[in-house]
């Protein structure tokens, strides 16, 4: 279950947490106070007016880093690069990697989602080359825009932070490079583990669904334990996710921003905005850099 609500995290793992999405950052040598803002990336740029202390951190802050600079998801070099992983090898086809029965079931899906399946042929000639990974990632993006229909992904509440910091003339960074986060999300799965994530979606709609709702509850109401309890449900069987594979979408990445978070804040007064899936759990960000040294405070 990890698996599939980590894609709508990316697209979005601590005792005590309350209802709050903002942390101030003290001590350990920092001249200023820094900030950590958690973000649920379909999220609408406006929510930040309802995150409390959010505009003041914004304007308290020398630089804004994000996950990686979300101007890069604009860069033509950058979405080439983006669109050729996202397609199978040379010579194969989701048809021919799916069976007659795994295509019929996720056809079902996709009337469900868009109205159309792959024997349309104008569908079939856009999905058929998407790798299920890639194919994954749209799906749960379209599950969520169908209940969300005035959603505008250019104008999430992960740009917002950066674009708000751009225009106050501020610097922007990323804690990774979108060509990691690439390799995270597309490139580290057999074609055969795909297939059965894909599936997964697929032939589970219902707890899926009632799980994105608990993300975005948990997100929209602020509160973090909920968030956590939705992302740590198990389906105890395949679908799950392997240790392997949260430590490459959660926990490896949280370690690795821990290591270059320090000399972002000691050099400028830092608002961080990450998915809130990264700031919760003995492995979040949070408690790392207490681990480290540094004073974390929630801003209520």
């Amino acid at each position: 279950m990890k698996k599939i609500l980590s894609t709508v995290m990316l697209l979005v793992a601590a005792v005590g947490m309350q209802a709050q999405l903002l942390w101030k950052v003290t001590g350990n040598g920092l001249e200023k106070p820094s900030y950590i803002v958690g973000t649920y990336h379909l999220a609408p740029g406006t929510f930040a007016d309802s995150i409390k202390g959010a505009k003041e951190a914004m304007n308290a802050a020398e630089q804004v880093y994000g996950e990686i600079v979300t101007a890069d998801l604009a860069n033509p070099e950058k979405l080439m690069a983006m669109q050729a992983a996202m397609m199978l090898p040379e010579g194969q086809t989701l048809d021919k990697l799916l069976d007659t029965d795994e295509t019929g079931r996720l056809n079902a899906v996709l009337k469900e989602l868009i109205g159309m399946d792959l024997t349309n042929p104008m569908v079939a000639q856009q999905l058929n080359k998407l790798s299920p990974q890639a194919l994954l990632t749209q799906l749960t993006m379209l599950s969520y825009m169908k209940k969300t229909p005035n959603m505008d992904p250019t104008n999430t509440i992960d740009n917002y932070f950066q674009k708000e910091a751009m225009a106050k003339g501020k610097p922007t960074g990323g804690l990774e490079t979108m060509e990691h986060q690439i390799d995270v999300l597309f490139k580290g799965y057999t074609l055969e583990r795909q297939k059965e994530l894909l599936m997964c979606f697929v032939d589970n709609r219902e707890m899926n669904e009632k799980l994105t709702d608990m993300v975005t509850k948990g997100y929209f109401s602020q509160d973090l334990e909920l968030l956590k309890e939705a992302t740590d449900m198990k389906y105890n069987n395949s679908c799950d996710a392997t240790q392997e594979e949260e430590d490459r979408l959660i926990y490896g990445r949280n370690a690795e921003w821990v290591k270059i978070m320090p000399g972002i804040m000691k050099d400028k007064s830092t608002l961080f905005a990450v998915g809130a899936a990264h700031l919760v759990g003995e492995k979040g960000v949070i408690e790392l850099l207490k681990k480290a040294g540094y004073t974390v405070e929630g801003i209520k």
